[in-house]
């Protein structure tokens, strides 16, 4: 990403050495003894709590060799999702991490944030944040790869991406309700859909997780007697064999964007997020 995002904005790229002690500290260097007044820090913020304090210490070093604004590119960004206090005494993590963010970086860009209890980024961070959203990407993918689709929300929180899609592609969609019972447990309930008995089914979701949620949407399509749906995930998670047993369930395509790097990835997001990065540069 970081090279194909240096190629269209016709930048260097500065090399970053990383790597654990044996006590598990970190190390870190870059190939400089002095950086442009402006860094562009892309990291994927997957498995954010080995991430994080990396992070942290490479904008400290990029300051200390001249960085004086540093722009995070982030594609999927991490703790989002836990932004209400659901039980007394639980941590609102979206907000410490936005304010441990907030601190050491002067912008922000990530694609599609999970945004369910706030309008806008900016209500969680104090520093100019860009959400791109990706609806135009993934009907393009659709459009070309699929005739007569059936857009499909697997839950309520994905009638946002379910809706633009089916919009941009004059195609129907339905959203299914979700019941969760645990973090690995779900099960969705079907509407009527049988007025598409001949259209091809396509489930749309922001985060393939453990998968499970896509999975119950899988069975009851073909239960249903549908053809077996395409799987389209903006953020490739994917935990633990979550992609094996969501292959495994009866689907059709797992496509993904590449705003995390997996093999599903078949849509990319580098000119849009490079559109982002020459916005905050002319600021």
């Amino acid at each position: 990403m970081a090279e194909n995002l240096a190629g269209q904005l016709g930048i260097d790229i500065i090399g970053l050495t990383s790597r654990r002690f044996p006590d598990g500290e970190t190390y870190l260097r870059i190939d400089r003894e002095q950086v442009s007044d402006c860094v562009i820090v892309v990291a994927s913020l997957e498995h954010p709590d080995e991430k994080a304090l990396p992070l942290i210490f490479a904008a400290d070093l990029l300051r200390e060799f001249g960085a004086k604004r540093i722009i995070l590119v982030a594609p999927y960004l991490a703790y989002m999702r836990q932004d209400k206090r659901f039980e007394a005494g639980e941590a609102i993590t979206s907000l410490s991490f936005a304010y441990l963010l907030s601190e050491q970086f002067d912008a922000l860009i990530t694609v599609e944030p999970h945004l369910h209890r706030h309008a806008d980024l900016n209500e969680l961070y104090a520093i100019p944040s860009i959400a791109i959203r990706v609806a135009p990407e993934l009907a393009a993918w659709v459009q070309a790869h699929t005739r007569n689709p059936l857009l499909i929300g697997p839950d309520s929180e994905s009638k946002q991406w379910v809706r633009e899609i089916a919009n941009q592609l004059n195609a129907p969609y339905v959203v299914l309700k979700k019941i969760r019972q645990g973090d690995r447990e779900v099960s969705v309930s079907l509407p009527d859909i049988g007025a598409w008995p001949d259209r091809q089914p396509v489930i749309v979701d922001d985060i393939i997780s453990t998968g499970q949620t896509m999975i119950a949407a899988i069975k009851k399509l073909v239960q249903a007697g549908f053809a077996a749906p395409d799987c389209i995930g903006v953020h490739a998670i994917f935990a633990e064999a979550a992609y094996q047993q969501l292959a495994a369930a009866g689907g059709g395509r797992i496509v993904t964007t590449d705003s995390i790097t997996h093999h599903s990835n078949a849509i990319g997001l580098a000119a849009s997020i490079t559109a982002s990065i020459r916005e905050l540069l002319c600021e």
